[in-house]
């Protein structure tokens, strides 16, 4: 009974997503019904578990989602995001509609903007090329996905995406993580997912089908001379990863910041001290994003500071708070006695060797379960992470390696039909799952499928 009420929940949570309801509503529901199929209290499960849990979360992850949120917002509102997109896609042309819509994608969200500003900055563009082209209009969402979804989202080291911060906490890492594996990663999504996309692109025109006739949500793309030179607009995105690195390679470790954190009134974990210092170099790199893409143009911007800080500020709230709801949700389950039934399967996954295989596939899998992958990656490593960590310890496995696994395992089969994401950039293009989802779902393969092979070929060559 208790595995039936976590699987029931499960799937009345992926129901209500997939339809369009809130998980913040729904997620402390479910939750509650898994736990009374376990026997639990219903109070108490909601007060002393989900809440928690919740607030844990909010607390240590709430700073990026915010700074995330705001520089993307002002990337928006200072035309830096639609200056970098134009420029590219006008750079290489119609000939190369595909590549030139992930490279938008890609450099935006590697530079620190959020998933769902980089889908309105870039759709516009794609649109407007894809129909110059003559490229069905249901490719938009898988290309646009590859670029801001996968590879810039968690495999590329120093991404500043919250997937690829959160394993920071607790391998005690840096963004910086495993950089041969991330970018050999980063090169099979890119080239496969390309590979893919070129194919069903001339399928399509081979069987004769266009752009299509009809279309909901086609973009307007008026003329606009007030944007940023280009490469000044990309100078806050580069300004997020280089402060990144400068903090987390240079500045931080020189200083003996654990002399003064770990004594009152702050008292934070000696073991935790890297993994927090690292959080403080993104947030002060965002920060300075920030400030840069007002300064970049500043006549665009005059009059609209309010606006853009004001609507990433209420963006962040409730990417935060879905997020949250699915981590309290998780920790709901993982605290029922059904759940040891999974946990233990999932961790006794090549169990004499590497825990690499069971790391990937416990984040795959719960990230899937959720619908998210910031979500399902803070819920693995919170069960699991000690685990983790102390199993490579014996198996001579770098927490570098545990870091960018993780992350690249929650960036697979997040993007299910109930993803925030997918559901924001089929809504943005006007595009319903019958007509797109096809194709997003591929570069889940393609992403899901890297990590295992790069796994495979880590154990032959041993490369960090």
């Amino acid at each position: 009974m208790a595995v039936l009420g976590i699987i029931l929940s499960l799937g009345l949570l992926m129901f209500m997503a997939y339809r369009g309801f809130s998980v913040i509503f729904f997620a402390p529901i479910f939750a509650i019904l898994a736990a009374i199929f376990s026997g639990m209290a219903i109070m108490p499960t909601y007060t002393e578990i989900f809440l928690p849990n919740l607030a844990n979360y909010l607390k240590v992850y709430f700073p990026f989602f915010l700074l995330g949120a705001v520089f993307g917002k002002v990337m928006e509102e200072s035309g830096a995001a639609k200056a970098i997109a134009k420029a590219i896609v006008q750079t290489l042309g119609k000939k190369q509609a595909i590549l030139s819509v992930v490279l938008s994608a890609a450099i935006l969200t590697y530079g620190g903007v959020s998933l769902f500003v980089v889908a309105f900055a870039v759709y516009p563009f794609a649109a407007s090329i894809f129909k110059e082209a003559d490229i069905p209009k249901r490719l938009v969402p898988a290309t646009i996905a590859l670029g801001a979804f996968t590879f810039t989202m968690d495999a590329l080291p120093g991404t500043p995406q919250i997937q690829n911060s959160i394993p920071m906490k607790f391998f005690n890492t840096d963004l910086y993580a495993a950089p041969v594996f991330g970018t050999l990663g980063a090169i099979i999504v890119l080239a496969v997912g390309i590979a893919y996309l070129e194919w069903r692109k001339r399928v399509a025109q081979a069987a004769g089908e266009g752009y299509g006739t009809n279309h909901k949500n086609e973009p307007e793309l008026v003329e606009d001379s007030n944007l940023p030179n280009p490469w000044l607009s990309a100078l806050p995105l580069i300004s997020v990863l280089a402060v990144t690195l400068i903090l987390q390679k240079l500045i931080f470790p020189q200083w003996n910041i654990a002399s003064w954190v770990t004594k009152a009134p702050y008292s934070i974990d000696k073991a935790g001290v890297v993994g927090t210092m690292n959080n403080w170099a993104l947030m002060i790199a965002l920060a300075v994003g920030i400030v840069l893409a007002f300064v970049i143009n500043p006549r665009r911007i005059k009059g609209n500071v309010a606006k853009a800080i004001n609507m990433g500020a209420i963006g962040s709230l409730l990417a935060v708070m879905n997020t949250s709801s699915e981590v309290g949700f998780g920790n709901v389950i993982k605290s029922l006695p059904g759940f040891q039934t999974i946990a233990h399967a999932l961790t006794g996954i090549n169990a004499g060797g590497s825990p690499l295989l069971s790391e990937a596939v416990t984040v795959n899998t719960l990230a899937g379960v959720t619908g998210s992958a910031s979500g399902g990656l803070s819920i693995a490593l919170d069960t699991f992470g000690k685990r983790y960590l102390e199993w490579a310890g014996k198996t001579n496995v770098s927490p570098e390696l545990l870091h960018r696994v993780s992350a690249m395992a929650s960036g697979g089969m997040d993007t299910l039909p109930h993803n925030g994401a997918v559901i924001t950039l089929l809504g943005i293009a006007g595009l319903t799952h019958k007509q797109s989802y096809k194709d997003i779902f591929v570069m889940t393969l393609i992403k899901t499928g890297t990590v295992f092979l790069l796994i495979m070929l880590q154990s032959v060559f041993h490369f960090v």
